[in-house]
């Protein structure tokens, strides 16, 4: 069975290279769907809670809210870069709180600070949804990823490979030492 949980991003992007309207800086609205999928722990009743997938996912999606994505080879993002740091924002405000942890992976690079996120490819739907695996695959157990933007959508389904061990109480997943991070129990 599948929990399914759905998250709003807010992002500007644009296709550096494609001969379109897509070319130009513009912003969207995305909504990602994500469908864990395991058995139902018995003493819950739920696969997973989503709130629990919400809090894990967006530790990290949060990046790409109210951000810049450009791919790296993109003439805008020195400019871009050269603008934020006379403006004195590069290395974000105080006002910036809406922000998650730096990372850097094969496909794209976070700059938190500075709300910018960098792709090795341009930043499509299908783009989206192979970072995000990418960012999450160790986190949850990923059956399908669905990406929306604008009358975008792509969707892909994953072969999820492990259990996960989880609370009876509470349906979190277990910890490393089998203690359930949000109420405490501990697997005998």
């Amino acid at each position: 069975m599948r929990s399914i949980t759905t998250f709003d991003l807010q992002y500007a992007h644009r296709f550096y290279g494609f001969q379109g309207e897509a070319q130009y800086l513009h912003g969207h609205t995305g909504v990602l769907t994500i469908e864990v999928e395991d058995t139902i722990e018995p003493g819950v009743n739920m696969v997973f809670p989503c709130n629990e997938i919400q809090k894990t996912a967006w530790s990290v999606l949060k990046n790409f809210d109210h951000a810049l994505i450009l791919r790296e080879d993109d003439p805008l993002l020195p400019a871009i870069l050269s603008v934020y740091e006379a403006q004195g924002i590069k290395n974000g405000t105080p006002g910036n709180k809406m922000k998650g942890p730096a990372f850097q992976t094969e496909l794209a690079t976070a700059y938190p600070d500075c709300r910018l996120v960098v792709t090795k490819e341009t930043m499509t739907v299908e783009g989206m949804i192979k970072i995000v695996y990418d960012l999450l695959k160790e986190k949850l157990n990923i059956a399908k990823i669905t990406f929306t933007s604008g009358v975008n959508a792509a969707s892909q389904e994953y072969t999820p490979s492990r259990t996960v061990d989880r609370c009876p109480l509470c349906g979190v997943a277990l910890n490393e030492n089998g203690v359930c991070p949000k109420c405490g129990y501990k697997k005998q």
